[in-house]
């Protein structure tokens, strides 16, 4: 495949802008389970691994002002808040799971070219000057 040239223009703020949001630690996991339905802010904490209140909060809201994600409040005791993906939230998956499924398909490439890239680097490695004052 053959890329065509590439040049700065107004649109790579845009760019920058959106590659920001998606690639964040957590966004791409939001937006993949939101991607199976709609969930209940619990539910989304409970399936993420490791995600903390604040960050999962901080992640829906930046979602949902960018347009990806809604947030649906319904008047019961306690209030129940839904989360679900928009038709822009859905376009983004596409993206996503392609990357998720490059991620996949090239683990073991990229994992034998750190392993080689790091071998080939350890001699050039400079050592710090704290474990040479310790001999």
């Amino acid at each position: 495949m053959k890329l065509k040239h590439f040049e700065v223009t107004p649109a790579c703020g845009a760019v920058h802008q959106i590659l920001s949001r998606v690639g964040d630690k957590w966004t791409v996991l939001v937006v993949n389970y939101l991607g199976a339905g709609s969930m209940r802010f619990n539910e989304l904490k409970r399936s993420i691994d490791g995600i903390s209140q604040k960050m999962l909060t901080s992640t829906l809201r930046g979602l949902e002002r960018d347009g990806f994600v809604t947030r649906t409040v319904f008047p019961t005791i306690p209030p129940r808040v839904d989360y679900e993906l928009t038709d822009l939230g859905r376009d983004l998956l596409v993206p996503v799971r392609n990357l998720a499924d490059f991620a996949i398909q090239n683990e073991t490439r990229i994992a034998n070219a750190r392993a080689s890239f790091d071998s080939a680097n350890k001699a050039t490695e400079i050592t710090p000057p704290f474990a040479q004052a310790a001999e």
